[in-house]
């Protein structure tokens, strides 16, 4: 997200709504990261909808656990500069652009935040029961915490992690969602990042500012 590319997209929002996707039976979602308003439960109406065809083309046991969807600018906000503090003290030297420019590598500034748009939800795969599989890293971990695991095309990580991640990416790639490549669990559709990564001239979803 540091790419300038990615800020310099325009956005025309469509005004779509943001919708609980507790209230769909065809996801599943988990409580880790609920809050008292339930934003992380909401997501705009065109995800959900691209999620539900993902969901359609998973191998028969599978489900998709949708574990945050939007994220309220003043939350994003907070995660941004907590992580630019880390950085910055693990590297005392390094100068305040090269800080902002290594924690946009892992959360998104803000303002171009997909997250804050409702465009952007961490998911990964379970079984019928809400188990979680095997995917190589625990969601939102770090670069630093998982010596780069996180990272989708990751090659450190056993074969059936692999294969999970394979599936995953299948099913949300054809129903027109993009990966964010250091988060294997980070998809969006409509946001800046959407846009440049599929050539669309603008943004279907900015901030959104609250629920």
């Amino acid at each position: 997200m540091s790419d300038a590319r990615v800020a310099a997209v325009p956005v025309e929002d469509d005004g779509q709504r943001l919708l609980d996707v507790r209230q769909d039976a065809t996801l599943l979602v988990d409580r880790k990261r609920q809050d008292a308003t339930g934003a992380y439960a909401h997501l705009r109406e065109g995800v959900l909808h691209r999620l539900r065809a993902a969901q359609s083309l998973l191998p028969a046991g599978l489900r998709l656990l949708v574990v945050e969807g939007y994220r309220p600018l003043a939350l994003q906000r907070t995660y941004f500069e907590d992580y630019a503090a880390t950085l910055r003290t693990a590297n005392p030297n390094w100068p305040e652009t090269q800080v902002h420019t290594a924690a946009s590598r892992y959360v998104s500034p803000p303002g171009i935040a997909p997250h804050s748009a409702g465009a952007a939800v961490d998911l990964t795969l379970a079984d019928t029961d809400g188990h979680e599989l095997d995917l190589g890293t625990w969601i939102n971990a770090s670069p630093e915490e998982s010596k780069g695991a996180c990272y989708t095309q990751a090659t450190d990580i056993t074969a059936a992690a692999q294969e999970n991640r394979r599936i995953l990416c299948t099913a949300l790639t054809a129903a027109g969602l993009v990966n964010y490549p250091t988060e294997w669990w980070h998809w969006s559709y409509g946001d800046r990042y959407w846009a440049l990564m599929t050539g669309a001239a603008t943004a279907r979803y900015g901030p959104y500012e609250s629920l």
